[in-house]
């Protein structure tokens, strides 16, 4: 959400159980808040130095299950929008600034390839999981509040395409995730200062250790790793990312229809020496499909 060259804050997301098997039928509406705090990284040879932000974010989305010719899917829709504030020392002058607005909206579509058969709620107890690959494909909207002539933004002025793939396998109340994606942007061409903001697409993959202590609870530790990604402002190439975070996440249903989430991340590696951690809850409720 940030604008920044380097691209160091782009948030590669942490999201457990991504693809799991949910009845069909079924609409989900979450409201959901999150807090980042870090640094944003540059090039050696630019003259900001000592740039750091603050996030206060929250979402509405709305996702429904689907029947995809008998295999299960889901759409998802995601509205975001954030207070950022940052400071930098430029040219070696300290810069503030602080700005409200709509962050640019995701799109994402999901399908269960194997493993995964669109089912009601009524056959879904029958089910039993052992191993789900899957694939989907998420974009970014450049709907979100930008000002070329500032560099700290909430939008990005730019689309991003993410295909993936998901692979779930099951043991008991153990499940194991992994989910290899490529993050592709499209060109910012009124990027601050007038220049033309280029970025090389970003190689993923998620890592998730979930267990199910009862039905109505479960936690999972989950690790990222991301890198490529590198710049190119005006012609000119900024250094390539390279990032390792770790994170937990626990999940609680509290009603038939509701269920609250917690989750938060740090890095603990990153080859710039730049780094964000993030904390955050989720509130969903859900209807339909014979609930």
């Amino acid at each position: 959400m940030i604008a920044a060259p380097g691209g160091s804050v782009y948030g590669q997301a942490l999201e457990p159980r991504s693809y799991t098997n949910t009845p069909v039928g079924i609409n989900f509406l979450l409201l959901g808040y999150a807090h980042t705090d870090g640094d944003i990284g540059f090039d050696a040879s630019s003259p900001i130095k000592d740039a750091k932000f603050h996030v206060d974010a929250g979402f509405a989305a709305y996702a429904r299950s689907l029947d995809v010719w008998g295999l299960s899917g889901k759409v998802l829709a995601v509205v975001p929008f954030a207070e950022a504030s940052g400071s930098a020392t430029a040219a070696g002058q300290s810069k503030e600034r602080q700005v409200f607005g709509l962050a640019d909206p995701l799109l994402r579509a999901s399908v269960n390839f194997f493993g995964a058969p669109a089912l009601t709620v009524e056959d879904f107890p029958r089910y039993q999981q052992d191993l789900i690959l899957g694939a989907s494909f998420q974009m970014t909207v450049p709907l979100g509040q930008y000002n070329s002539d500032k560099l700290l933004n909430v939008g990005t002025n730019r689309w991003s395409f993410k295909p993936e793939l998901g692979m779930s396998k099951a043991w008991g109340p153990l499940t194991v995730e992994v989910i290899p994606a490529i993050t592709f942007f499209t060109t910012n061409h009124d990027f601050f200062g007038g220049k033309t903001l280029e970025q090389d697409p970003i190689y993923s993959v998620q890592g998730h250790l979930i267990y199910e202590f009862v039905p109505t609870l479960w936690a999972a530790l989950d690790t990222t790793y991301y890198t490529g990604g590198r710049t190119t402002l005006d012609g000119v190439q900024g250094p390539q990312l390279e990032n390792v975070r770790v994170g937990a996440t626990a999940a609680l249903s509290l009603t038939r229809y509701q269920s609250i989430k917690l989750y938060g991340s740090t890095s603990v590696y990153s080859r710039n020496d730049t780094g964000f951690w993030v904390i955050g809850m989720a509130w969903q409720y859900r209807w339909g499909g014979g609930l």
